[in-house]
C-alpha cells in the first residue's frame, strides 16, 4: 500500500510553530496568509483583541478572473493594502501560514508592499 505524506499536517505544524512566535498587536497587526487549489485569502488580523481588521480574498463577488494564480495573489495583496491604509494601518506581521515563501504567497506579499504596506 502507497502512503502518502501528510502535507497540510506538516503545513499546520510549521503554522503552529510560527504562530508561536509571532502576534498581532494593535499597532501592527499581522497579515495571514490562507491558499487553497483555486483561491487565495489574506486578512489582517489583531490578535490581543482576537479580531480581523482588514480581508481580501480572490472569491469576493467584484474580483473577476482566476482566483488560483500569480496574478490574482498578487491582486489580493493590493487589495487588502488598499483597505488597510484605508483603516489606517500601515505596518504588519507577515505570517505565511506554514507555506513556502514562493509562488502565490510571495506575490500576494510583494502586492501587499506595492500597495503601501510596510513588513
Amino acid at each position: 500500500m502507497i502512503k502518502r505524506p501528510d502535507t497540510n499536517g506538516a503545513r499546520l505544524k510549521r503554522h503552529r510553530r510560527v504562530r508561536a512566535k509571532i502576534s498581532g498587536t494593535p499597532e501592527r497587526p499581522r497579515l495571514c496568509v490562507f491558499r487553497s487549489l483555486s483561491h487565495i485569502y489574506a486578512q489582517i488580523i489583531d490578535d490581543t483583541n482576537g479580531n480581523t481588521i482588514v480581508s481580501a480574498s480572490s472569491v469576493e463577488k467584484d474580483f473577476g478572473g482566476s482566483g488560483g494564480n500569480c496574478e490574482a495573489a498578487k491582486k489580493v495583496g493590493k487589495i487588502v493594502a488598499e483597505r488597510a491604509l484605508a483603516k489606517g494601518i500601515d505596518t504588519v506581521i507577515f505570517d505565511r501560514g506554514g507555506y513556502v515563501y514562493h509562488g502565490r504567497v510571495q506575490n500576494l506579499a510583494e502586492g501587499a508592499r506595492e500597495g503601501g504596506l510596510k513588513f
